[in-house]
């Protein structure tokens, strides 16, 4: 991979600006609602995305759909990684592009998908009295 670029393994929750090249391996379309009365439709798809190092879940949302199309690569620049169900998702909100990876290629690390780790929020514990 190219400077400063990210690769899939080395996301973690709450990970925020991240460039990364990814193949798109599998898309689905998992919403596909009316907006309401200004017309159109909110859609948002469900894509398996992959690097040579590891895969993840990339929630696409309108006309991301439209890039993210299953054997496409792929840049996704300014993207986030958020929780859902204790999973780790890629998304890209407003500061962030979907765009065409040009010429490159490689094969994606389909058996490492870091979306079927689970995480659990622990608190440390507290120690009651005054410190000195």
């Amino acid at each position: 991979m190219t400077d400063g670029v990210t690769t899939i393994d080395q996301l973690r929750p709450g990970s925020k600006g991240n460039n990364l090249i990814v193949k798109v391996i599998d898309a689905k379309v998992v919403v596909d609602r009316p907006k309401g009365s200004k017309g159109g439709s909110t859609k948002i798809s469900e894509c398996i995305v992959g690097d040579s190092t590891a895969s993840i879940i990339f929630s696409a949302r309108d006309e991301q759909i439209d890039i993210a199309q299953p054997g496409s690569f792929v840049s996704l620049l300014n993207a986030n990684v958020e929780m859902q169900r204790g999973t780790m998702r890629l998304v890209l909100d407003k500061a962030g592009k979907i765009e065409n990876a040009g010429d490159v290629s490689f094969k994606p690390a389909v058996g490492n998908n870091i979306s079927l780790i689970e995480f659990e929020v622990v608190t440390a514990p507290t120690v009651g009295g005054n410190m000195p």
